[in-house]
């Protein structure tokens, strides 16, 4: 059973990432001569995957959970399978699958509904894991909640990631009022702290790396999205509406930004909007939004056989229920 609290409840709302994958254009329409359905309805005994990401080398998709922290491999009729049996946190929540390197990596936190969830980590266990693709050998376990980077200490647990042309990850924490920079050798820093990335709900969420050389990441709560440059200016891109309960994005090649909304946490819809911004995103405009038809959508992947969003059944688990179901539903 999970540890069901108020503040259990206001902080799973944290877990809403999708981990940014830059590819073709192509992605975004069907192949439907490989046969992949339009929805993948699968079932895990780790439950309730709030992460998804494209694995190119093995043809299938990677998810987390917030149960048990464990990462399991999905394929197109929905069957699962772990690929990393030892969990490096008690819940798992972004996921890149980083190919030209060989690696993959996950964030981890405890929001306090976990399994192993516990007063000592709840709200502070917080980090990245980066593990060898091919093998699933666990490389660097990468802690973002010590003195030296959260001087101030508080709330933590970090959520979604992004990595840019020479390997570095960047990971937004919900709780918190920075961003993080980790080198492909596993070394972190604070990229930027600043009070615009605080909220005192759900802060910083789904981040991206724009090819042209910045970032772009979405605030929950009050749905706008700011472009940060890898020196840690930021600006607020001008939207049409805010994207309130903003939660994965994701970037096409042609730098489309992919936006999942949701109503887990805040007000908002649950919906996918694509975005597109001819001004190097100071601004951006909506070019399609579709209602979503399936509860809780937190995440999505573009894959070769379109995009994917995943529903992990978050709802039915704030809800008080139980569900080892989930369904990765094409745009």
């Amino acid at each position: 059973m999970f540890r069901r609290t108020a503040a259990a409840v206001a902080l799973l709302t944290f877990a809403t990432a999708a981990p940014a994958s830059v590819v073709p254009a192509s992605a975004l329409r069907a192949d439907a001569s490989r046969g992949w359905p339009g929805t993948i309805r699968g079932q895990t005994a780790d439950r309730y995957p709030e992460g998804v990401t494209w694995d190119p080398s093995r043809q299938a998709f990677l998810v987390g959970s917030i149960a048990t922290g464990r990462i399991d491999v999905v394929d197109r009729h929905g069957r699962s399978r772990p690929l990393v049996e030892q969990a490096p946190g008690v819940s798992t929540f972004g996921l890149h699958v980083d190919a030209v390197r060989n690696r993959f990596l996950v964030t981890y936190a405890d929001i306090g509904s976990g399994e192993r969830s516990s007063e000592p980590t709840t709200s502070k266990q917080s980090g990245v894991a980066i593990y060898n693709l091919r093998t699933g050998r666990l490389q660097y376990r990468v802690d973002l909640n010590t003195p030296a980077l959260n001087p101030a200490g508080g709330r933590h647990g970090v959520n979604d990631l992004a990595i840019d042309r020479r390997g570095n990850a960047y990971v937004t924490d919900p709780a918190g009022d920075a961003i993080y920079r980790i080198t492909p050798q596993g070394k972190a820093s604070v990229l930027v702290r600043d009070a615009r990335l605080a909220s005192p709900r759900i802060g910083m969420n789904g981040i991206v790396w724009d090819p042209a050389g910045y970032l772009l990441a979405v605030r929950y709560d009050v749905g706008s999205v700011l472009k940060i440059s890898p020196a840690g200016a930021i600006t607020e891109v001008k939207l049409p509406k805010a994207l309130v309960g903003g939660d994965g994005l994701a970037m096409t090649a042609d730098r489309k930004l992919v936006a999942v909304t949701n109503k887990l946490g805040a007000p908002g819809v649950e919906e996918v909007a694509v975005l597109r911004s001819t001004d190097n995103y100071r601004s951006a405009r909506v070019v399609a939004a579709k209602a979503w038809p399936i509860g809780g959508p937190t995440t999505v992947a573009l894959s070769p056989h379109g995009m994917y969003v995943l529903s992990g059944r978050i709802d039915v688990l704030l809800a008080g229920g139980q569900s080892n179901e989930f369904d990765l539903h094409r745009f």
